[in-house]
C-alpha cells in the first residue's frame, strides 16, 4: 500500500493544520467499495458515515477529522484551499483529512463516488472561509482530538505515527 503525506499551510482563508492529509493509494479493491470501506472505517470506531460525492467549492470542517473513501470513479480534489495541492484520486482511494484542512472538488468522472465517516462518530460543520469565521474556527481547531485509531489501519500505523509524532 502506498502512503503519501501532504502538508498545508494557513492561506488566510483555509485555515488548514500542522498535521499532515494522509492518502492511502489502492488500499480497497473488488466489488462494493463503498460497503467495505464503511466497514472498516466502523471497525475503526470512524462512524457517522454518509455516502455521495465532494463540493466543488473549498470548505473544510472545524469541529473534526473526516475521512473520504472513494468507492467508484475518480477526480481530481483540490486540497489545502487555494494555495494546497490538486490531487488524484480513483476508487479503492481513502483520504484522511485533518480538521481545518480545506478540500474540494476540481473534475470527476461521471461514476465518481465517496463514503464519508467521522471519528467517534462525530457530527460535523460546513466552512468556506467567509470572513468572520475565524479566529472562532481556529479555537475549535485547536480542541479537535487526534483520535485513538486510524480508519484504515487501526490502532497501529497511520495517524497513530503521522499524526501523534506532529508538532
Amino acid at each position: 500500500m502506498e502512503i503519501v503525506q501532504f502538508n498545508f499551510k494557513d492561506d488566510g482563508r483555509i485555515p488548514n493544520s500542522y498535521l499532515p492529509l494522509i492518502v492511502y493509494k489502492s488500499v480497497f479493491s473488488g466489488e462494493s467499495l463503498a460497503d467495505a470501506m464503511q466497514e472498516k472505517f466502523a471497525e475503526n470506531n470512524w462512524k457517522n458515515a454518509w455516502r455521495n460525492g465532494v463540493f466543488p467549492y473549498h470548505h473544510y470542517h472545524s469541529i473534526t477529522h473526516e475521512v473520504v473513501g472513494v468507492s467508484s470513479g475518480n477526480a481530481k480534489l483540490h486540497m489545502g484551499g487555494e494555495a494546497g495541492k490538486v490531487i488524484d484520486v480513483q476508487a479503492g482511494d481513502v483520504i484522511v483529512i485533518p480538521a481545518g484542512v480545506g478540500h474540494k472538488k476540481v473534475s470527476a468522472s461521471d461514476d465518481f463516488a465517496v463514503i464519508g465517516a467521522y471519528p467517534n462518530g462525530m457530527n460535523y460543520d460546513i466552512m468556506t472561509g467567509e470572513e468572520g469565521e475565524r479566529p472562532r474556527a481556529d479555537e475549535r481547531i485547536a480542541k479537535v482530538p487526534i483520535p485513538a485509531t486510524d480508519p484504515v489501519l487501526g490502532a497501529k500505523g497511520g495517524i497513530n505515527e503521522f499524526w501523534k509524532n506532529s508538532k
